[in-house]
């Protein structure tokens, strides 16, 4: 149990300590679409599917929208760059921002 908690102390310093804002603001997202599926399903097994179209969704918008910040932070790290030569970090928050756009139009159309 020792060890678990000083390599979790080093992993948290570690990232403190050399991860950039810019991706530390990604994974704060990541986590609140994540919380946000998890509280969504946890309600559908609690109320029910009466409105199925509503909650597929609204699950598949936070998986998507998962995959999709996942994407951008893949993209937007520094020890990616060798991965991603033509792709700036400007062009992939644009490609991020216009397919989540898309994203959501398609579920707000799958609503009926």
């Amino acid at each position: 149990m020792d060890n678990v908690k000083v390599a979790s102390q080093k992993f948290i310093s570690a990232y403190k300590k050399d991860t950039p804002t810019s991706l530390k603001l990604i994974d704060v997202y990541l986590v609140y679409i994540m919380l946000s599926g998890i509280l969504q399903f946890v309600y559908m097994m609690i109320a029910g599917t009466f409105p199925y179209n509503a909650f597929l969704a609204g699950f598949i918008s936070t998986v998507g929208s998962f995959v999709l910040a996942v994407n951008l932070r893949i993209q937007t790290n520094s020890h990616n760059k060798d991965k991603f030569k033509t792709v700036s970090p400007e062009r992939a928050f644009a490609d991020f921002a216009f397919c989540s756009l898309l994203l959501h139009f398609f579920c707000v159309n799958f609503l009926g």
